[in-house]
């Protein structure tokens, strides 16, 4: 049954404190945009919502954690929808508003996809690519953001904040998999996520521009993304697999709070 917009925020506000929300999301929440760094973090932040809400899409659809998966998917819309008019707003050029204005009309197709209909396997590869034209103008935002401060920090929020977006990519395309929805190389996309992390990772830690307090948090991140990684590559096997993808969906949300922290104390950084 088609459900409006409106409905479903009711249904959000229902659930209440049934889930835990994030801290990162009810600062974004009453936050506006001051400076280019942070124009980039949310830039940034947009790229793992896109993710994010087919994570939880996904989630739902098998019944896991469904009631935090259905409050983790409006908590982002709601959020998505409030930056990108503070990102449209802020745009520093008439190429990055440009940006912004075409990723209007496909975030209210990827909106519509989300809460139109209960999550069927039979719509998910349809879903994911409006997700990934969503991900790709987001990241094209971001990307430009950078390039207008030119400075080398901003390369180094968008990083972190990348990495925000891959675990919940990763996370992502294994509850596609483990579905058994038709995904498009989705097997080679997970596995090139949990790549480009570990990489990343390394760079951020390994940067001059880290501070002790951020490689502390980076630290943290590792020891979750090791527990988070084994589970990923247990993919295949059957046994275990309903806690598994549990654990997969718990712990992502672990490494996002995580990593919207390290990219916050970068994008503060002078």
């Amino acid at each position: 049954m088609l459900l409006p917009y409106s409905a479903s925020r009711r249904r959000a506000l229902q659930l209440g404190a049934a889930a835990s929300v994030s801290p990162w999301l009810m600062v974004s929440a009453h936050a506006e945009i001051t400076s280019l760094n942070e124009a980039i973090n949310k830039a940034g932040r947009q790229r793992m919502l896109s993710q994010r809400m087919a994570k939880a899409w996904l989630a739902k659809g098998q019944g896991i954690n469904p009631v935090r998966a259905e409050k983790i998917m409006l908590d982002s819309m709601a959020l998505f929808d409030r930056q990108v008019i503070e990102l449209k707003a802020y745009a520093p050029s008439p190429e990055i508003k440009a940006t912004y204005a075409s990723l209007e009309p496909i975030w209210s197709h990827y909106k519509t996809a989300l809460i139109g209909q209960s999550p069927a396997i039979g719509s998910t590869a349809g879903l994911l690519a409006l997700d990934s034209q969503v991900l790709k103008l987001a990241h094209q935002g971001t990307v430009q953001l950078e390039k207008y401060s030119g400075r080398p920090i901003a390369t180094l929020v968008n990083m972190a904040g990348r990495q925000r977006m891959l675990s919940q990519r990763t996370a992502k395309f294994y509850l596609s998999l483990t579905w058994g929805a038709e995904a498009p190389n989705a097997s080679q996309d997970l596995s090139t996520a949990r790549e480009e992390f570990t990489i990343a990772l390394q760079t951020l830690t390994r940067a001059p521009e880290t501070t002790a307090a951020i490689r502390q948090e980076l630290g943290l991140a590792q020891q979750q993304w090791v527990f988070f990684d084994n589970a990923l590559s247990m993919r295949k096997e059957k046994s275990g697999a309903n806690r598994r993808a549990r654990d997969v969906f718990s712990t992502s949300e672990h490494i996002l709070d995580i990593m919207d922290k390290v990219t916050g104390m970068y994008s503060k950084l002078t």
